[in-house]
């Protein structure tokens, strides 16, 4: 049984925790970054970013390298299919301060993997390795690829790319065990993580189903994966990146009371704001908001007020309001914490 790896690195640059945030597309913008990276997340990541994208100058793709420092180490996510677009997309995150270049082969969108990127890169293995090649030739910082099990149910994909990318100068490997047409269905073969990790010398991220903290320590033990990579299950819960530190250490877990939870949320809606403006961040505001107040009791009702929002006093009014209405259930029930379920 593996132990928890307190020395997690990724080439020559050292992660505090071994814990990553998932790069997820429309969600992990610098606002929520900085959002887990406050609540104890290791490394953070951007959205996958097209590499075509940032090759064209597209002012839309260069906003997503946009980053804060306190969000450090920050790694880059690019995706695409030509080496010679890939590498120099690679430079480009790295002057505008990546930490770490990842390489996206674990997209599983239709319209992506047409072009032969994401996950399609693992179906055209000469391809594949080109593209990683040449994206380690143009960068002096650390590189990661993010891989599926495959683009079948064979298993043997993940162990085959993992070590040609390790021959080809990468870093660390983060694996998604599951293929590309079982996108997020179905559960997440953990022996796969194993069998990448048994074959690398390089540290090895594992992803897929940790809903809770106690599933990062079992994956960790079970696998002998390095880190722990954390998708879905942070968007409802910053806080999981803490708790997993909590049970490393041996501590309680930490269980955000009314005022960690509303001053999280107000903090990220000064940050939404200072990054998109009051407009845009208001239209994001609308949908993003319900994902910090879920497993809250009468949530619902507040969700749907915030689907009509149109100026930041509008966010502040609701929050006050609901605020204060957990507060009335609290000392109702004299307790601190009214939430009734995990976020």
């Amino acid at each position: 049984m593996k132990l928890v790896n307190t020395n997690f690195h990724i080439g020559p640059l050292q992660i505090a925790d071994p814990t990553v945030m998932a790069p997820m597309a429309g969600i992990t913008d610098s606002p929520f970054r900085r959002m887990i990276k406050k609540r104890g997340c290791g490394l953070v990541c951007s959205e996958m970013i097209s590499a075509s994208g940032l090759y064209h100058d597209s002012g839309k793709t260069f906003g997503m390298l946009r980053h804060a420092a306190c969000e450090k180490p920050f790694s880059v996510q690019i995706f695409g299919a030509k080496p010679d677009i890939m590498a120099k997309a690679a430079q480009l995150a790295q002057k505008a301060g990546a930490d770490i270049i990842d390489i996206n082969f674990g997209c599983a969108v239709k319209k992506i993997i047409k072009t032969g990127a994401g996950a399609g890169l693992m179906r055209e293995r000469q391809n594949a390795k080109a593209v990683i090649r040449a994206v380690r030739e143009a960068v002096d910082i650390p590189l990661t690829v993010k891989i599926r099990s495959g683009w079948d149910t064979s298993g043997e994909d993940a162990v085959d790319i993992a070590k040609t990318a390790q021959a080809c100068g990468v870093d660390a490997v983060a694996v998604h065990p599951r293929t590309a047409g079982q996108k997020f269905s179905g559960k997440a073969d953990w022996r796969i993580i194993a069998a990448v990790a048994r074959a690398l010398s390089i540290p090895v991220i594992g992803n897929g189903d940790i809903r809770q903290p106690e599933d990062a320590l079992k994956m960790i033990r079970e696998t002998g994966c390095d880190a722990v990579m954390i998708g879905r299950a942070a968007i409802g819960n910053p806080w999981i990146f803490c708790q997993i530190h909590d049970l490393i250490a041996g501590r309680p877990l930490t269980a955000p009371d009314l005022e960690m939870r509303f001053s999280g949320i107000k903090e990220y809606v000064t940050d939404m704001i200072d990054c998109y403006g009051q407009t845009h961040a208001c239209r994001l505001m609308r949908s993003r908001l319900g994902w910090l107040l879920k497993g809250l009791p009468e949530a619902s009702r507040y969700r749907e007020a915030i689907t009509g929002i149109t100026a930041p006093a509008d966010v502040h009014a609701i929050l006050a309001d609901y605020q204060e209405r957990l507060s009335g259930l609290c000392r109702t029930t004299d307790s601190t914490n009214p939430i009734t379920k995990s976020a």
